[in-house]
């Protein structure tokens, strides 16, 4: 039936009909609702049995665990500061104070939670499925108006151009709400997701023409235009954001930085004293096991290396992520994080370890699904190692060198982007001439 509907009305979309202009927006939604009818004809094409629309497809399914976890450790680290903060027990009483006057407490009774009912209490960060609703209802905000804004700039761009609107969005708006605190305004989230989709990619041609990754356009531009919102020394706890006076006494009794923050603001000490101290001076977990599977505080879809290793085995496996990208990323990082710690600086940061650069920050969610980027990143197999070994080069340099800006990856594959033609020239080069001199001999 709702292909009939389709059909239906598609001639009024068509040149010289009465809704020529919004055929994009057509062309949008049967796409996504069916498989095109329309092939391609002739000599010059090649058959694949994937396309953009199954890559993006791939991309959303490789980013799955990574949303769960946005969602459950969103709502846990938001329960579990509640918890810490001395309004204990009962939770559940805490949480109908803190809720009363919130939309969200009205959207959980709209669909018939009861906040106080749940074993346990609804705010107790033990139990798994309130964490995940709790996450969810700051997670799912930021992603409608991510969607809502920068689809509307892909369709304005598509109706003047006349193309259509391509699967490529889909992915663009999923990845730039995980790089996201979950604290962050919603305006804001507006501005980005515009700026990333009309500078980041519309400007030089939409999609396929854009040289730099248009999700982390969006967050670089946060970053420098609102740094107090997405950086900072204090964590992005959900809770946070309910504005009740219960509430805000709760954070004010919470603050206290991220260990990639905290690390590169220490000033002395061997690295494990640092992070002793950190659990000291926090509640945050501190041992590797947690910074690996993901409980602790981040960008929403970022903590979790377990969740981009899963991801990881996703893109590789169906061939739309490259292994050698994130083989030269993982290969920099070791080897230039290894050398400054056998190199013994005095500075905390210059001595941590490979495998703390690994599971703290946004290396690993970067390394999966930012630098492998197919627009942005090399085209070679040769150029994607070198090109991946420059952002783990990078990344490090600027987490260690520079600690204004301490998650450095984001900056690392921006600028990778800039060179990454420059790689593939030199490595098309470097073949042209290895096939003259053999065929010379």
């Amino acid at each position: 039936m709702l292909r009939q509907m389709l059909d239906k009305v598609e001639p009024l979309f068509h040149k010289g009909g009465p809704l020529e202009k919004l055929y994009p927006l057509y062309e949008a939604n049967d796409t996504f609702l069916y498989t095109p009818g329309e092939v391609a004809h002739g000599k010059t094409h090649i058959r694949d049995a994937i396309d953009t629309k199954r890559m993006m497809s791939m991309v959303i399914l490789a980013l799955l665990p990574c949303i769960f976890m946005a969602c459950y450790n969103t709502g846990y680290q938001a329960q579990k500061t509640i918890a810490l903060t001395g309004y204990t027990p009962p939770i559940h009483d805490v949480g109908e104070m803190i809720w009363s006057g919130s939309w969200r407490y009205a959207a959980l009774e709209a669909i018939g939670v009861n906040v106080a009912g749940l074993e346990g209490g609804f705010l107790s960060p033990q139990n798994i499925l309130p964490c995940f609703i709790h996450g969810l209802l700051f997670f799912l905000p930021v992603y409608i108006v991510c969607m809502a804004v920068g689809g509307t700039c892909e369709l304005i761009f598509s109706v003047i151009r006349g193309h259509e609107i391509n699967e490529g969005f889909l992915v663009t708006g999923m990845l730039f709400p995980l790089t996201l605190p979950a604290t962050i305004p919603l305006w804001q989230v507006a501005v980005g997701i515009a700026f990333g989709v009309v500078i980041g990619k519309e400007i030089f041609g939409g999609t396929g023409k854009n040289f730099l990754n248009p999700a982390l356009t969006a967050r670089a531009f946060l970053y420098f235009a609102y740094p107090k919102q997405i950086s900072g020394d204090k964590v992005w706890t959900a809770v946070g954001t309910f504005g009740e006076t219960a509430t805000s006494d709760a954070v004010d009794g919470y603050s206290g930085a991220t260990m990639l923050g905290y690390v590169a603001n220490a000033k002395e000490g061997t690295v494990s004293e640092v992070i002793t101290q950190m659990g000291v001076d926090t509640t945050s977990a501190t041992d590797w096991w947690s910074c690996f599977i993901g409980n602790i505080h981040g960008s929403m879809g970022e903590t979790s290396t377990l969740a981009c290793l899963i991801g990881a085995v996703i893109l590789i496996a169906t061939g739309v992520g490259s292994w050698r990208t994130m083989a030269g990323v993982v290969g920099g990082m070791v080897a230039f994080s290894g050398l400054l710690a056998m190199l013994g600086f005095d500075s905390p940061i210059m001595n941590l370890g490979p495998q703390w650069h690994l599971v703290i920050g946004g290396f690993a969610f970067g390394t999966v699904f930012m630098s492998t980027d197919p627009v942005s990143s090399a085209m070679t197999n040769s150029g994607r190692i070198y090109y991946g070994v420059l952002i783990g080069f990078l990344t490090i340099l600027v987490r260690a060198i520079n600690p204004a800006f301490p998650e450095g990856i984001m900056l690392a594959i921006l600028f990778a982007n800039v060179f990454a033609p420059l790689i593939d020239w030199f490595v098309v080069q470097r073949n042209i001439k290895r096939r003259e001199a053999r065929y010379a001999t």
